[in-house]
């Protein structure tokens, strides 16, 4: 019966517009291959164009789980089309579904099963490019969601006719464009394949052109895909490195970025506001520490349009990335064996990782396995396998133990505990879960003469499935709550060390992350700082954004990385809900940190000089605020939201009044010379 349908809707294309070819048949595979399903296509008088081209494709696809499938369709020429991704939630079947670029409502506002005519989430247009239409045409899908729900081809239909939509056509950006040429040939997981690139950069506010020459790089790279989880969505994510014309690696500077040779193209299609990762690689930079830097750009990929992407370090031992010492294959003894080092908690395999002995608190069953990032697992040689173990062992011995607080011999003498409450506030701020348990970096130097180096916290990575709704266990909250750190609890696919749990037992680090937090909360973490940085990079991304979403079509679904809340439908509405998804963590945030900031001096020094302790008095205030300084300069109070609502001169007033502010409480910061001297809450009660 489903045939016959779609064979009157065939019947009824091919009357009313040309010509239409049946395509093959058969079962979707079910562990996560590629699929492809040829048409030969012959007779076609002319090569494709709005005159007559592709106007219609149909398909009758049964299947257990609809949004697990990518379709696109490819021309013989390579043009390739996303025709849908992710549509239809649980639902099944693609009962007659013909997509037509005339159709009234797009697929993503269907439902299954899917029967009818629907625009598809990119434009047929694109294969009415002037190329020859004759030869083999494929039907490629792709289950993104492998060893679950199983599928079949029944049939599918391509039809050509007059009066056909026009390709969409990439000519400038204000942003560096980047064109990679693999002659056509499929870029796969690995290994990595020769190709050319080009980077057009203009400089800043100059626009590029897809027919400038290229000026920032020129020149050849091999490249393969990269991530896991981000493989199977229709941008798909690369890593590449930069060679010469002998096929071996080049160091190069591109997009103003130390010169490296291992580079990677991150996709955006699951961060529909392009900074998810920026944002928290920008703020862990701020904080001081390394983070990858990146600079977007616009690519095209074999003549063919991918969206907006961001160009961007890769995380590697290098003197402009994560400068530690280099470790050579023949240090295996003395100081030399001690670093550096990077290691990670991620996916693991008996080859490339260690167990450590020591099991998460509350989850005696769980084993944690880390990964050698650096060395590579095929370089580090046994002893320095030994060194790096037994020096997270006796790390993991100290933290467990019953002194694990003792500064001289606890945690402390292993630990570079500032880096740690660094990596905890941006991982915390972002609620990203995989930053406890997977994509999780820590790095260790070499030692010195004089003391041990200690294990830092990072380089941050990876937050696409962060600063959102996410169903399940801790980080569906809508109202900002829960702890990412806690992954544990919910059954991880990774399991995490659990490090922080122990270490938020003790209160004098409780102390540090709260001083650290209330910090921040008045500097670059001000929910004014936070808002300013994504308006500008709003703006500098709103001519392109238009672009990227034509392309792939997803605004207004849930695309990607499922999330709790209503897909908005228009950049605008995409930022709106950013930043609400923010202010509402920051406020929980403030509300639970732990830890407290009586006595809390933070920058207390001005060049040489050591400022002195400073009283506030009464606290709860009613309406005078005694300030015992001979240094303070500045007050200013912040409400708990981080917004400045009153400043005063010190220096004149030592007797503030704050029968203005409302009750509540408020962050008091005292500066003396742009040094903070003192950050305490105040209660104000009339």
């Amino acid at each position: 019966m489903k045939k016959y349908y779609l064979l009157i809707c065939l019947l009824f294309a091919t009357a009313f517009y040309g010509q239409t070819f049946n395509g093959s048949t058969g079962s979707i595979s079910d562990d996560g291959t590629v699929n492809d399903y040829a048409a030969t296509v012959s007779g076609l008088a002319s090569n494709l164009s709005t005159d007559y081209g592709l106007v219609q494709v149909c398909m009758n696809i049964s299947h257990t789980y609809d949004s697990d499938l990518n379709v696109t369709l490819i021309s013989p020429s390579g043009a390739t089309i996303n025709l849908f991704s992710g549509v239809g939630g649980g639902g099944h079947n693609f009962t007659t579904a013909c997509l037509n670029q005339s159709a009234p409502a797009s697929i993503i506002t269907g439902s299954a099963p899917f029967n009818g005519t629907f625009r598809p989430q990119e434009t047929l247009g694109n294969a009415n490019n002037n190329s020859n239409g004759n030869g083999v045409w494929k039907l490629r899908i792709l289950d993104t969601y492998p060893m679950a729900d199983t599928g079949t081809v029944n049939s599918w239909a391509i039809t050509f006719g007059a009066d056909a939509s026009a390709p969409f056509v990439f000519t400038s950006s204000n942003l560096p464009i980047v064109i990679i040429n693999t002659g056509g040939i499929p870029i796969p997981d690995e290994p990595k394949i020769a190709g050319t690139m080009g980077v057009i950069y203009n400089g800043v506010g100059m626009t590029n052109y897809v027919t400038d020459v290229a000026n920032n790089y020129n020149g050849n790279i091999g490249i393969e895909m990269r991530g896991n989880y981000s493989q199977g969505l229709p941008q798909k994510p690369y890593k590449f490195e930069t060679r010469n014309a002998a096929g071996e690696e080049l160091n190069a500077s591109l997009l103003g970025l130390p010169a490296e040779h291992d580079w990677c193209l991150i996709a955006n299609y699951n961060d529909k506001v392009f900074m998810r990762n920026t944002m928290a690689y920008d703020l862990f930079t701020e904080m001081g520490h390394y983070a990858t830097r990146s600079q977007y750009c616009e690519v095209m990929l074999n003549g063919n349009y991918q969206g907006v992407y961001m160009l961007m370090e890769t995380i590697k031992r290098d003197g402009d990335r994560v400068d530690i010492a280099k470790l050579e294959t023949t240090e295996n003894t003395g100081l030399n064996v001690t670093g550096g080092y990077i290691i990670k908690n991620d996916y693991w395999d008996s080859s490339d990782s260690w167990l450590l002995n020591f099991h998460p608190i509350g989850h005696p069953d769980y084993d944690v396995h880390l990964v050698y990032d650096y060395p590579k697992p095929e370089d580090i040689t046994p002893q320095q396998k030994t060194y790096i173990q037994t020096f997270i062992n006796d790390f993991e011995t100290a933290l467990y133990g019953p002194n694990y607080a003792d500064p001289v011999n606890g945690y402390n003498k292993y630990i570079d505990t500032d880096s740690f409450i660094d990596y905890f506030i941006i991982n915390e701020l972002s609620r990203n879960n995989d930053g406890f348990k997977k994509s999780s970096y820590f790095h260790k130097d070499i030692d010195t003469a004089t003391g041990l180096s200690k294990l830092k916290a990072g380089p941050v990575w990876d937050f696409d499935w962060a600063w959102k709704n996410i169903p399940g266990c801790l980080f569906g909250a809508t109202d900002g709550s829960g702890w990412a750190y806690q992954v544990n609890d919910c059954g991880p696919d990774v399991n995490s060390p659990g490090w922080y749990v122990r270490l938020l037992q003790d209160s004098g680090f409780q102390d540090k992350l709260r001083c650290r937090w209330e910090y921040f909360r008045t500097t670059i973490l001000s929910n004014t700082a936070i808002e300013n940085h994504i308006d500008e990079t709003a703006a500098y991304l709103n001519q392109a954004q238009e672009r990227h979403f034509e392309k792939w079509g997803n605004l207004g679904l849930n695309t990607g990385t499922p999330e709790v809340d209503a897909d908005p439908a228009t950049f605008p509405a995409q930022i709106a809900k950013f930043k609400d998804w923010i202010n509402l963590r920051l406020a929980w945030l403030d509300a639970n940190i732990p830890g407290n900031i009586e006595n809390c001096s933070l920058l207390a020094v001005s060049g040489n000089k050591v400022l002195e302790a400073v009283t506030l008095y009464p606290n709860p205030v009613s309406e005078v605020l005694h300030i015992n300084s001979k240094q303070a300069q500045k007050v200013a109070f912040f409400d708990v939201t981080g917004k400045l609502v009153m400043e005063v001169d010190a220096e004149k007033n030592s007797a503030i009044n704050v029968s203005s502010l409302s009750n509540g409480i408020y962050i008091c910061k005292i500066t003396a010379s742009d040094a903070i001297v003192k950050m305490q809450k105040i209660a104000v009660m009339h």
